[in-house]
Formats: structure tokens, sequence, C-alpha cells
């Protein structure tokens, strides 16, 4: 029903009923009203139901009928209230949408829906095993990929041309889906999409820049606003509408009280805004495939390592505790960073879980061409006892390491010798081994 309007999304309601109902599917002269229209859905469910069964009536991609007719909740709650004293047909309502701000708006403060739901249920992403599932990558590396691009959205799966089965057939699968201007998944077409589908994204143009500066590394108001020449009280608005929409996240260090720090939570935005963006003219000229060669070390550094990083934290939160025999988990899990004053030195922790002022494990995450080695192990040892030095319990904590080219013969054999040190390769984290 997206930008249709109110007629023709109240004719299209009319036609789904009339067909629903066994009464063919033309509907001639002005559609009803909402009102009459619902009141003729419910009625229509309660008689077709089975038996013993309420009537159901669904309403997918609510906010943007509501949009062109923003009385709906007002008058479904006139339709509630009638059943509840049983002047109107009961039954069942379920109204769907993407737009996430617009959806928990429906049920907060005094909106007429507030207090009428019988459930708000949110559908997250599929996580990364189950996204490597559902697009049959059964090679861990081609599966890591694959999520950084497009996450865990189901929908994106059967809009793509194929999928990869291997990393050997990654870079034509890009370049025929998420660099082709032509098809539905280009990511420029994609995004534009997804910010329309918040109604209060009026000016794009704002929110693209924001969303540029994130992915390219401002994570705070105040470097956002520098990136896109904007005072960080200017931006302050939008980046709370792209964080209520679901596109941009804040994270805490675990270890330092400071400023929360921004970043693009939806990958296909976050390889649009690095990959596509940049080089849209040169993809318009049909140039996908110069334009993937030449943004190669892009994506590694900038979307494949940070991707790596989320994951690793990901594996600890999700399934390192029915993995590693700690059912009850690790505490709160995320980033960190420690001052070491003796070394006059910052220390940066890709993976680290914590509970209160006790360190369950601290890991290094990198998605680096060459194997990690024994000096690795010896870094995060050091960045154990600082942590102990500056007052933080370490007993009992883990050290994790996580590579996508594994480990040398010398940082395994170390492991193995230590019950504490953990390492984490590709088939361990997709829970292949």
């Amino acid at each position: 029903m997206q930008d249709e309007g109110d007629l023709a999304a109240r004719r299209r309601f009319a036609s789904a009923l009339s067909r629903h109902a066994g009464l063919g599917e033309t509907v001639r002269g002005e559609p009803e009203s909402w009102e009459r229209l619902l009141r003729a859905a419910l009625d229509t469910a309660a008689r077709v139901a089975p038996p013993g069964s309420p009537g159901l009536v669904v309403i997918d991609e609510f906010p943007y009928v509501m949009k062109d007719a923003p009385q709906l909740p007002s008058l479904i709650q006139h339709l509630y209230d009638d059943s509840q004293r049983g002047q109107a047909s009961g039954g069942r309502l379920i109204l769907c949408g993407s737009a996430l701000s617009v959806m928990q708006e429906l049920l907060s403060g005094t909106k007429p829906l507030r207090g009428r739901a019988m459930m708000d249920m949110r559908l997250n992403a599929l996580d990364y095993r189950e996204a490597a599932r559902l697009w049959g990558a059964d090679d861990p590396e081609t599966a890591l990929r694959l999520h950084a691009c497009v996450g865990g959205i189901p929908g994106y799966r059967p809009l793509m041309t194929s999928a990869p089965t291997s990393t050997y057939d990654f870079d034509d699968w890009i370049v025929d889906n998420l660099l082709a201007v032509d098809v539905s998944v280009f990511t420029r077409t994609e995004v534009d999409y997804l910010l329309r589908e918040d109604p209060r994204i009026t000016v794009r143009s704002l929110y693209y820049d924001i969303l540029s500066a994130v992915a390219q590394g401002a994570h705070t108001p105040a470097k956002i606003g520098a990136a896109i020449g904007r005072d960080s009280n200017a931006v302050r608005y939008p980046i709370g509408v792209l964080e209520s929409a679901g596109y941009l996240t804040r994270a805490h260090d675990l270890l330092r009280d400071g400023k929360p720090t921004l970043s693009v939570c939806d990958p296909i935005i976050r390889f649009d805004r690095l990959i596509t963006a940049p080089h849209l003219g040169q993809l318009e000229l049909g140039r996908a495939e110069q334009v993937w060669r030449a943004a190669a070390p892009t994506f590694r550094s900038n979307i494949l390592g940070p991707h790596f990083e989320e994951l690793a934290r990901d594996w600890v939160h999700r399934f390192a505790p029915d993995e590693l025999g700690r059912p009850i988990g690790f505490g709160t899990v995320g980033f960190g960073s420690v001052q070491d004053n003796a070394g006059r030195a910052k220390h940066d922790i890709d993976v680290i879980a914590t509970e209160n002022n006790r360190v369950h494990l601290i890991g290094e995450a990198k998605a680096t061409l060459s194997r990690r080695g024994l000096p690795d192990l010896e870094r995060l040892d050091a960045i154990r006892d600082v942590l102990t030095r500056t007052g933080h319990d370490t007993t009992g904590a883990i050290t994790a390491l996580f590579s996508t080219t594994g480990f040398t013969q010398d940082l395994s054999g170390a492991a193995a010798s230590r019950a504490d040190v953990v390492l984490v390769d590709l088939p361990r984290l997709y829970g292949l081994t």
C-alpha cells in the first residue's frame, strides 16, 4: 500500500475483502469508509472462520495506510470497545508494519490503542547461523561475507538472482545483485525504500549524509556534525529518528564512562554508504565490476572487519554459554578500553564480557589475511594484567582469539596447554566444529 493514496488503499482493501467473502474481486464506485470496511472485514472474518476459532483480519504495512488515514487507530479503538461491549463482531486484528518507530508509537502514551493490544511482537532478523542455513551457505567464509552485506533479513533471499556457493563466485554475486542498477536489490534503491518507510524522514539527503558519516567512522553527534558541515545539535533529532527506525544503534564502552558510540546496524545500508554511494555515477554507466574491484580494500577494512567483530560478540552472547559450558552466560557482552597508566597506553578490547566489576571474557577479533599468532595471545594476557591492576576481578576469565584465517602452530600449541584460552576460527564461529 506504499504511496498509493487513501482511495486506492480502500479500493484494494475492499477488493481483498470481497474475494475473501467469495463475492468476486470487482468493487464498483467509491469504496466505503474505513470504519465500514473494518466492520465488514471483522464480520466477514467471523462468518468464514472455522467453528470455534475467532475471526482473523491482518493489515500489512499499516504505517503506509495510516499515512493517508490517520484516523485509523481511533476507529480501531472504537471497534475494540464496541466488541468488548458486545456491540460489534469480535475476533483478532493483527497490524503489521516495517516502520518500527511508527508501530511502537501506536501503543505509547495516550495513543488510542494504548492498553488494547494483546501482544506487541517485534520480528528480529535471523542470527548469523540461521542466515547461513537460509542461504544454503555451507562455506563459513562465504556465509560471513554474505551476512556482512545483507544481514539476516529473510526477505532479501528470494529477491536475489542466486546465492553464492563459495568465495569464488561471491564477487560475481555482488556485481549481479547489490551493484546492478536495474535490479530490485540494488542497494541505493533498497536504502531509499527503507528511508521512505518512516514518515518522519522527509529530507532524505540529510539522513543519507548522517548514515554515510557514521559508516565512515564518525561515531558521536559532534563528529557526525563536523563530517557533514552541521552543528551537533542540528543532527541530534535525525540521529534519534534513525535509531528508533532501527538503522543506527548506540553502544557504550563497558569499562569506561563516556559518550556512547553510534554505528550503522543494517548491513545493506552500510554497504550502500561505503561501496555504492561513492561510485554511483560509475555504476550507472555499467562499470560494476570495476567499482567492486576498486572497493575491495574498503570492503575488507570497513565492512568485513567490523562485522566480524560484531559476530564475535554475538557468538559470546548467543552460543558460547552452551559451547563453553557456561549455561548462565557471560554477563554483558560488548567492547571496551582500558588505560594503562604504567605503560602510558590505552588498550582497545574488541570483545569483553563483564558482570559488575568482574570480567568473564576478553577477546580480540581480526579479519586479516594473516593468521593470528602467539603475540596476539601475549597482548591479551598483558591487557588482562592491566585490568587486574585497575581493580577488575579477572579470576577465571577466558581469553578468546577470533580469526577469519586461523591460527599459527605456536599459538595453537599454547592454547592447547591452557584451559583459559579459546581459539575461534570461522568453522567454530558457525558451529561446524
